[in-house]
């Protein structure tokens, strides 16, 4: 036994040492795994194939020759189903002039329902109560704890504050409030604000129509 694993060893060893050498002075020889030491250079957008050892050379080039993706047209806005109102760019800049103009032009796309008020509850809840409190009223973990002092109530102080002017306070943060647009979708970010409508409403629910859309005085919010 010890005997046929010393032959076995003998000859890999010399198997080994026979494909390693090579008349071609500057050949390296036989490759093993050569990926392992020295990866290949990677273009953007390529299919770069199965390798040739497996499917001949002139079939991996085939390969690499074919894109396996595009870049999307300049412009080009991804959305899905219906939602293509959420999946437009944000138009107003990140200024004072900007802030002022959204809340006198931005309107959400939404219609207010219950659900859409529910699902902006469960993400105030999420993303807001810490700061902002379960209500509304600035007294959230971190005001009580004393890093954050003086966080305005939605009920009182921001009970006028324009849903346009919410939305960029969303989208861009303002004073020491962070944006949340990469924590939540448009359509999060507005639903949110139907809720907080309800909180600057003192938590009372709007009046809804028999298609279960609230009523809503058009004038509301201009401010």
């Amino acid at each position: 036994m010890h005997k046929t694993t010393l032959y076995t060893t003998i000859v890999i060893v010399v198997f080994a040492m026979m494909t390693s050498c090579t008349p071609d002075p500057n050949s390296p020889g036989f490759e093993y795994m050569p990926d392992m030491y020295r990866s290949p250079a990677i273009e953007a957008y390529i299919d770069y194939g199965e390798d040739p050892y497996y499917v001949t050379e002139e079939v991996a080039v085939a390969q690499r020759n074919t894109k396996s993706a595009r870049k999307p047209v300049a412009g080009t806005i991804a959305f899905k189903g219906d939602e293509k109102a959420f999946a437009l760019p944000y138009s107003y800049p990140n200024t004072p002039d900007g802030y002022e103009l959204a809340g006198k032009e931005n309107h959400s796309p939404l219609p207010t329902t219950t659900k859409n008020i529910e699902a902006g509850a469960l993400n105030f809840g999420l993303m807001c109560t810490h700061c902002h409190g379960e209500i509304g009223k600035g007294d959230g973990a971190i005001s009580k704890n004393g890093h954050i002092m003086g966080i305005p109530d939605f009920a009182t102080k921001l009970k006028d504050l324009p849903e346009g002017k919410m939305y960029h306070t969303l989208i861009y943060g303002k004073g020491l409030m962070g944006s949340h647009a990469s924590q939540i979708s448009p359509k999060g970010l507005w639903q949110i604000i139907q809720y907080v409508k309800v909180l600057q409403n003192g938590g009372d629910m709007p009046s809804f129509d028999e298609d279960g859309v609230a009523v809503i005085n058009e004038t509301e919010n201009n401010n």
